[in-house]
């Protein structure tokens, strides 16, 4: 509860020596792509299939 009542002290950042200039500049800022539509299986072997040919993940 002490920690509560102790006054904050204000330092200058120049006194310590710390540059504050931007060192990056943004270039562009663009909105992610959009996902595309989900697709519902109905078999898990229609769910292999398409994980082996479309995905390549297996």
């Amino acid at each position: 509860m002490k920690a509560k009542k102790k006054p904050l002290e204000a330092i200058d950042p120049a006194t310590l020596g710390v540059d504050f200039t931007p060192r990056l500049t943004t270039l562009k800022v663009e909105e992610p792509a959009t996902r595309k539509a989900g697709i519902k299986v109905a078999t898990v072997d229609e769910l292999v299939a398409k994980l082996k040919q479309e995905a390549r993940v297996i």
